[in-house]
């Protein structure tokens, strides 16, 4: 079996250390206004509020907007008032997370859905990686929200800071198991590189090789 360059293990090994930070119970008590009622679902209290002048880009300590708060709840009507009322869609909170990335990683493909319609881009560079929603999902193996990201038109190739793609994260980070497969063959079926290497050099495929995906070694070698 190949060994692979120690710089590409110790990378695999640190990936999930910068997670997205969800509001915490202590936070979530202390919201009141506009965090309050987009965490809690409220959307006729969203609408009083703005119209009391409420700033509906505020921000709470961690940087979180009332967008990135209905997000993390799940709550696509909130998300929706918030919207109408002029909040940005593409706000980034400081981890540099937005609304479509918290919904990628969720693995929740109908609010993602919901945020790409009302204006967040599909291919915004988020994350202390300078990834995309497309490599957040493709490293979890959320296959509907690949799906739906593809067809939002989000960057393929793009590269992190850690020089991977999609491709790459769903080979390098995933199990090679039914659903990375199904990540692995959208992206690829999508014309997606699957010769990009990472910073050692190290390609898809010879990582998949690496870690015995046989058929994911499959994929990557054919030619269509």
């Amino acid at each position: 079996m190949q060994r692979l360059p120690l710089i590409a293990l110790l990378i695999g090994l640190s990936a999930p250390l910068w997670a997205q930070t969800a509001p915490s119970a202590r936070e979530i008590a202390a919201y009141d206004g506009l965090f309050r009622a987009a965490y809690q679902g409220d959307v006729a209290g969203i609408e009083q509020l703005v119209a009391q002048g409420a700033d509906v880009n505020s921000r709470d300590s961690s940087g979180r907007t009332p967008v990135h708060v209905a997000a993390f709840a799940s709550e696509d009507e909130t998300l929706r008032a918030l919207a109408e009322a002029g909040a940005d869609m593409n706000a980034l909170e400081h981890r540099a997370y937005d609304v479509v990335t918290i919904a990628a990683v969720a693995d929740d493909p109908q609010l993602m859905s919901l945020a790409i319609d009302l204006g967040n881009d599909p291919g915004l560079v988020t994350s202390p990686y300078d990834g995309t929603a497309l490599i957040a999902a493709a490293h979890l193996g959320h296959v509907e929200v690949v799906r739906r990201l593809i067809d939002a038109g989000a960057p393929l190739d793009h590269i992190n800071n850690l020089h991977w793609t999609a491709v790459m994260e769903a080979v390098v980070l995933g199990d090679g198991g039914p659903d990375h497969l199904t990540v692995l063959d959208a992206l690829l079926s999508a014309g997606a590189d699957r010769t990009l290497a990472d910073r050692a050099g190290v390609t898809p495929l010879q990582h998949a090789k690496a870690r015995g995906y046989t058929e994911m070694v499959a994929r990557l070698q054919r030619n269509d």
